[in-house]
Parts: structure tokens; sequence; C-alpha cells
């Protein structure tokens, strides 16, 4: 069992300040790689239940186009700033499409601000609920400090200097914002139905209503979803915590799965293509 907890050993060997490449890039892509991903899943999903940003990709109709490309461009962008180091050459060039898009519209930075919070807020807590281990003080740290320095390099102005206090924003920014809008219901309805999708029809049902049992009751009200049965939410958090128990006991991963992670746009990547490739629509343009 030791030998399953070797990569935290060398997560706490790290500084959180001056290591978090290294840290967030050994959590998210060999530590909790699914984990995060399902926790971004969310995350995104989780923006759409503010107006501005629910009605820019309303008004775009990339959800209602093309929801599949726009989910692997920006899953892919995001491995691959934490995979290669936003510094690195791959990773300047994820940031310049992800500028790129941005740039095409007028976006409050506070929107901005908001996306960005929960690309680090999130998955924590996801994984604070449902991963196989707790994440560390240290590990937290990394995100954060990793997530403001891209943020940095996107040009968002005012971002918290302390872990605590852009929490803090996240939380008021979601008891302020968060209230129901048609577009909330539209966007929310394609995202729920992309998720379904990656499933046999016949259990696409299942799968709705258990995604909608996953949702926080603000999420539920700002989307306009029926809530389901409150045993639904139940059993979906008891079958993750499960397998938690199940991961725990599997050996340690040593292969990063980041970029590599399989997709439905772009087969084979990263194998012949570039983050130049790809092209996200930003969840928070307007």
């Amino acid at each position: 069992m030791a030998a399953r907890f070797a990569n935290l050993r060398r997560i706490s060997s790290l500084d959180p300040v001056t290591d978090h490449e290294e840290i967030l890039r050994i959590s998210a892509g060999l530590e909790f790689p699914w984990d995060y991903q399902k926790s971004l899943e969310l995350a995104l999903f989780r923006t759409y239940c503010v107006p501005t940003i629910s009605g820019l990709l309303d008004r775009t109709g990339e959800f209602a186009r093309r929801p599949q490309k726009r989910y692997d461009d920006t899953a892919i962008l995001m491995a691959e700033l934490v995979e290669h180091g936003y510094d690195s050459p791959r990773g300047r060039e994820a940031l310049r499409v992800v500028n790129r898009q941005h740039g095409r519209y007028d976006i409050s930075n506070d929107d901005m601000l908001y996306v960005l919070s929960t690309f680090i807020y999130d998955p924590i807590e996801w994984i604070s609920a449902y991963g196989w281990r707790p994440l560390t003080a240290v590990e937290r740290l990394a995100a954060f400090h990793f997530y403001r320095a891209v943020g940095a390099r996107m040009g968002i102005r005012d971002i918290p200097a302390g872990y605590d206090e852009f929490l803090a924003f996240k939380t008021a920014y979601e008891r302020q914002h968060f209230v129901y809008a048609p577009s909330n219901r539209r966007i929310g309805q394609y995202t729920l139905d992309l998720f379904c999708s990656w499933y046999p029809s016949v259990a696409r049902p299942v799968v709705s209503r258990a995604v909608v049992g996953m949702l926080d009751p603000l999420m539920v009200r700002a989307f306009g979803f029926a809530a389901p049965p409150a045993w639904v939410g139940a059993v979906g958090r008891r079958a993750l915590r499960f397998r938690a128990f199940v991961v725990r006991h599997l050996p340690v991963r040593k292969v990063l799965k980041l970029t590599s992670t399989p997709n439905r746009t772009y087969p084979g990547y990263p194998r012949g293509y570039r983050p130049s490739d790809l092209g996200a629509i930003s969840s928070t343009a307007r």
C-alpha cells in the first residue's frame, strides 16, 4: 500500500508557490485524472447558471450546432496548460487560442474572474467528497497559484491574492448571479443532452436524472430543472464513494492522463495536432 502514495510523497516535497505547475500536473494527471475531468465538466456546467454567460452561448448558437467540439476544445486546451505548463511553447500556443476567442467578445472582468475561480475550487470540492484520498493543503494551494498565473496571462484583472479571498468572491458571485433565465435553461439542456449522448440511448433518461440529482439546489433553480427525488442524488454520491474505495486500492498511476485522454472530435490527440488546431468558444464571452 505504501507504493500507492508515491506521488503524494513527491507532492509533499514540493512548494505550492514555486512548484505549482508540477504539483497540479501530478495531482490532475496521475492522482485524480477522472475526478478532475468530471469536476471540470460540472464546473463549466455551473457557469451556465449566470445569465450573462449563458446568454452569450445562446446567441452564438455554439451549443446548438456543435456542443461536443466546444467541449473537447475547452478540455484539451486546459489539459495542454496543465501538462506542458502555461509558459511552455504548447502552453503559450493554447493561451493564444483561448485569448483570441475571448477577444472576439465584450466580456466583463467579473465573469472571467468567476469562471477562473470554478477551475480552482470545483475540483477541490469534488475530490474532497469523492476522491480516493483528500487533497492536501499543498495541492489546493498549487491549484490556486496555477490558475491565478493562467488568469494573469489571460488579462484578467483584480485576481484575489489569497486562497480564501478568491473562494469568498466565488461564493458571493454565485449567490448574487445564479438566477433563472431562459438562456440558462437552453444552454443547461444542451449540456445535459451532451452528457447523456455519451451513453447508450436506453440509459440516457437515467443519466439525465442522475446528473440533475448531483447538482446543488441553487443550480437546479437557476437552470429551471425539475429536481428529482432526493434518493437519486444519494445513490449517485454513494456510487462515487464506492468508486473512490476501489481506486484507492489500484496501483499508482505512472503515465500522465491529460491531453492523451480520448475525445470524440480529435482522434488520437495529441498525435498530429497542435493547440492552434483547436478553437474553444469562451463560456464567458458575450
